[in-house]
């Protein structure tokens, strides 16, 4: 079996390759290629895969390339894990919002749409030759915004499929809190790309035993630090959002907090320049413990276990045998088609879903409440206008994306906040 990894000299990479050596059993890769156009990064990363996979006894291949198509030819699976623009671009799009009293993030508000607007054309470029090399390959988006760019690709009909680490980073936790196996909770996950909430944690599986109400009762505190959220927001919703919901509930706070501290680009910046070094050293033949603090908690294990079903996984609950065509139920970025009725069916949603060979198949998912239903509809519609801004362009279509933000909404600030996207990404919008 041949992955290919698309932003392969990532310093995520080694979370990924450590998932790949760990978990042999639930996908046998015999050869991994790495593609990235930064060669000597690629090549350090690439010697450390290949002390990784040695180390654990895994017979893998390790190639690394910047040729896109001879990197996905053949390939079982394609990877997305690229920032176009790098950590700078990130570092512009968390800073210049703020100057319009805004969120300066990379993946949500405006910071999130300038993003959007750089990744979208790259990634279909992507898929195109990866459907010319080898069509039956499966594209497994991890490239944020997961939402956007994985309705990109389905709506140009690739067989595509996002990621997000958000989920099974929850289930992790509520697990170690009740003291149980991870697998043996099942999450009623329901919303859009970092745009969530958890209306149930169940065990043994859909429609188990709601286990929420007394996680809530005796862990809130923990739950809460864990969001960064304070307690009494658990209390009065009575269910768990995603940490990324703080940007909504607790907006004004998070943007002074930006305003006072280094932006979470220039921080990583920085702790890459400690990965890389410590990559680069040839004992190493694990993934350093700095890399945790990188972000990307249990990406991994989502990759593989979501890789392993789209190839012919092992039944319910992963670990079982590629080829067995069992499914698999796991959080996933996909169409729609009814799950959310109140969304259009072709707008991408994040939800367990049963994943095989044909793909995802979105569950049944508790209704949600109107105080997040309206909130999901509200993201959907401009996630429509950003994807239609990042197809087409215009300057008009990316205020209206703006206007259409719930934490933007205003005319004015709309304006000004248009004026400095497109004046931070020239050179990656060629109709700007």
């Amino acid at each position: 079996m041949k992955l290919a990894v698309v932003g392969g000299g990532s310093t995520y990479t080694p979370e990924l390759i450590d998932g790949f050596a760990r978990l042999s059993g639930t996908l046998p890769v015999g050869e991994l290629v790495l593609i990235d156009p930064a060669a000597e990064r690629l090549e350090t990363i690439g010697a450390l895969a290949r002390r990784i996979l040695a180390r654990q006894g895994h017979p893998a291949r390790v190639t690394t390339t910047s040729d896109v198509d001879a990197g996905v030819d053949g390939a079982d699976a394609v990877l997305l894990q690229l920032r176009v623009g790098g950590q700078a671009a990130r570092l512009r799009d968390e800073t210049w919002p703020l100057e319009c009293g805004c969120l300066g993030q990379e993946t949500t508000g405006a910071g999130g749409l300038a993003k959007a607007l750089r990744t979208v054309p790259v990634v279909l470029d992507i898929a195109e030759r990866v459907r010319r090399t080898n069509p039956d390959a499966w594209i497994i988006d991890f490239t944020n915004p997961v939402g956007i760019v994985t309705r990109a690709l389905l709506r140009a009909g690739h067989k595509a499929v996002g990621l997000c680490n958000v989920a099974i980073g929850l289930q992790r936790t509520f697990a170690r809190l009740l003291g149980l196996a991870p697998g043996e909770l099942h999450l009623d996950h329901v919303g859009l790309n970092h745009l969530t909430w958890e209306l149930g944690v169940r065990r043994g599986g859909p429609g188990g035993e709601d286990l929420l109400p007394g996680l809530l009762a005796e862990h809130a505190d923990a739950v809460a630090a864990e969001l960064r959220l304070p307690r009494p927001v658990l209390d009065r919703l009575g269910v768990v959002p995603s940490y990324y919901l703080r940007y909504f509930y607790a907006h004004d706070e998070v943007v002074r907090e930006l305003g006072e501290k280094p932006s979470r680009a220039a921080q990583v910046a920085a702790m890459e320049q400690e990965l890389l070094a410590l990559y680069a050293d040839p004992a190493l033949d694990e993934k350093p413990q700095l890399l945790a603090k990188r972000g990307g908690a249990f990406y991994s294990e989502a990759a593989v276990d979501l890789a392993a079903a789209l190839l012919g996984g092992g039944p319910e609950g992963a670990g079982g045998t590629v080829g067995s065509g069992g499914p698999s139920v796991q959080v996933v970025n996909t169409l729609n088609n009814g799950t959310l009725p109140f969304l259009p069916d072709d707008a991408v949603v994040e939800v367990q879903a049963r994943v095989d060979r044909a793909g995802p198949v979105p569950l049944a998912v508790p209704r949600p409440d109107p105080l997040y239903a309206g909130l999901i509809g509200h993201v959907a519609a401009y996630e429509d206008l950003a994807l239609d801004a990042a197809l087409r362009g215009g300057r008009e279509r990316v205020f209206q994306a703006l206007l259409a933000h719930p934490l933007i909404g205003q005319f004015d600030l709309a304006e000004g906040l248009t004026d400095r996207l497109l004046a931070h990404n020239k050179e990656y919008l060629p109709w700007a």
